[in-house]
Formats: C-alpha cells, sequence, structure tokens
C-alpha cells in the first residue's frame, strides 16, 4: 500500500493524472491486500483496471492472482526473496527481485516496498525518480522521517534490476 500511495503522490507531483484505490476488506485478516493506482496526462474515466500494464505482488498468493491478467507486453514485478514461482507466459516481461535481501541490506526490510517502486519504474519510467525522491520527503510519516535517507537507498538499489525477458 505504501508503495502505490508514494507512486500516486509522486505522479500527482509530476503533475499528471492519478487514482489510487486500495482495497483492505478481509485481506487485512491474513490474505492479499492490494491497490490499483492510475497515471494518465489526460483525465482517467474510471479507476477500474481489469487488466493492469504492470503489477507488482510480494507474496504468492499475489502472483497467483495477478499473474494472469497481466496485460500482453506488461510488466509483472515480483518479490523473489518471498514468491519462488516464475510466469510460464511468454507475452509478459518479469522483474524478479529479491527485494527483502537488498532491503535488510540497507537498514529495514519493511523497504522492500520501496525496492520493488524503484524497479518498477526503471522498468518502466512513467514518472521520474526525482518525483518519487519528493513524494517521499512530502508525505512520509513523522514517525518514520529518520528512515527518509534509508527510503532513497532501497529506491536506488531497486533501479538496479534489469527486466528478464520472459518471451520476448
Amino acid at each position: 500500500m505504501f508503495a502505490g500511495q508514494t507512486l500516486a503522490y509522486a505522479a500527482m507531483g509530476a503533475g499528471l493524472e492519478v487514482t489510487w484505490i486500495p482495497s483492505y476488506g478481509p485481506e487485512m485478516r491474513g490474505g492479499t491486500a492490494n491497490c490499483t493506482v492510475a497515471i494518465s496526462s489526460r483525465p482517467i474515466g474510471s479507476p477500474v483496471v481489469r487488466l493492469p500494464r504492470v503489477g507488482v505482488v510480494f507474496n504468492t498468493p499475489s502472483y497467483e492472482k495477478y499473474e494472469p491478467i497481466i496485460e500482453m507486453f506488461g510488466i509483472l514485478a515480483r518479490n523473489a526473496s518471498l514468491v519462488k514461482l516464475h510466469s510460464e507466459r511468454k507475452d509478459i516481461t518479469e522483474l524478479a527481485i529479491p527485494a527483502q535481501e537488498i532491503a535488510e541490506a540497507v537498514g529495514d526490510a519493511k523497504l522492500a516496498n520501496v525496492v520493488m517502486l524503484g524497479a518498477v519504474l526503471s522498468a518502466r519510467p512513467v514518472i521520474p525518480l526525482e518525483a518519487v525522491r519528493q513524494a517521499l520527503q512530502d508525505h512520509i510519516p513523522v514517525h518514520r522521517r529518520s528512515m527518509l535517507d534509508m527510503n532513497y537507498e532501497a529506491l536506488n538499489r531497486g533501479t538496479m534490476f534489469q527486466p528478464t525477458e520472459v518471451g520476448r
């Protein structure tokens, strides 16, 4: 949720149209929570996304749910630290990011989401990383301000990964 919200703030800061829709529901009790972020240079007619162009998954249940619906020629980024599955699809690009290990090396395993955000924006640069840095600066909660530099480092380390072409 934090990565999606940060992406939404960054896109707004870059002057783009944005929707961010979190889905908590019964997922808060141990299932898969998710959010949808739509970014456009034009007004967004509907925030509903049936076939996402990019999917970022942090656990196996999420992978199993979202891998089949990624749009053709889209990107599926998975936290390879926790998700050992890989796609058999030939029409998407998969990013296998050991986000947990990278985040722990930065100083906090909870930064895996920012590592993944950096990787996705490196593969599909819909907004500049500077906009993400600014969004972190402007919107990180007061009780997490001491982690701002670690967030920047996690974002930068995520950009070091190149996509694994899955069929192209």
